[in-house]
């Protein structure tokens, strides 16, 4: 019988050492973090998919989900296409010149004229002109020097007529963003839409730039703008 070579088992290297060559300290102890009830506190995680959002925020999100996948009719796909920032700027730098007064304005001047013994005279002051049915009027009046609507008007049926009102009595009108910074230029919340009827003489020059700017945005591609569809994305 040929003799087997016996081979000498060497010991294993103990864990401790191997994970020192690795680099890690065989002195710090490693304590595993055990997340089950009553152990360690759970991490911070994002979690805003599994809130409950209000109505509202589920509502408009929604909408905007809606927008994007069906098909837009070209009377609310126009609400899309806002003023430029550089001239909507320029616009609202303009009509906060021409805001009205407020009530506590307005009672500290009826306590003036009082107390002075006055009554109303003179011309009326210059201001920007607001609500829905007092604009109208004056569109279909011809007395709107320019017509500024609101883009997120809710129900937007308030204002889809608007744009072809004012193509037709020959206003010029813009769309800008949003209701609620018209809102601030006449002391609400929100405003639908807002116009000009006058400015003084030194802003004329002002008024007139932004009118030929809208009239190209707006009036002179509104057959343009009538067969736009959006969405459908």
């Amino acid at each position: 019988m040929p003799k087997v070579k016996r081979v000498k088992k060497t010991a294993a290297v103990p864990a401790a050492s191997a994970k020192a060559k690795k680099g890690t300290n065989p002195l710090i102890e490693r304590r595993p973090k055990n997340f089950s009830i009553g152990g360690d506190v759970q991490p911070k995680r994002d979690l805003r998919r599994f809130v409950k959002w209000p109505k509202y925020v589920r509502l408009q999100r929604q909408k905007k989900t809606l927008f994007q996948r069906l098909k837009v009719p070209p009377s609310v796909n126009q609400f899309t296409m806002t003023l430029d920032k550089s001239t909507a700027t320029s616009l609202f730098k303009l009509m906060r010149k021409y805001k009205p007064e407020t009530s506590a304005e307005k009672k500290e001047r009826l306590r003036s004229m009082a107390e002075a013994e006055k009554t109303e005279s003179g011309k009326k002051p210059i201001v920007v002109k607001y609500g829905l049915n007092h604009v109208t009027g004056l569109i279909e009046k011809k007395k709107a020097q320019l017509v500024v609507i609101a883009h997120d008007v809710d129900p937007i049926e308030l204002v889809v007529w608007l744009p072809a009102l004012c193509r037709k009595m020959n206003v010029p009108y813009c769309i800008v963003k949003g209701k609620a910074r018209l809102g601030q230029l006449v002391h609400m919340k929100t405003a639908a839409a807002v116009c000009l009827t006058a400015v003084k003489p030194e802003d004329k020059n002002a008024l007139n730039n932004l009118i030929s700017t809208v009239k190209t945005n707006y009036n002179d591609r509104f057959d343009e703008i009538r067969k736009t569809w959006g969405g459908g994305n």
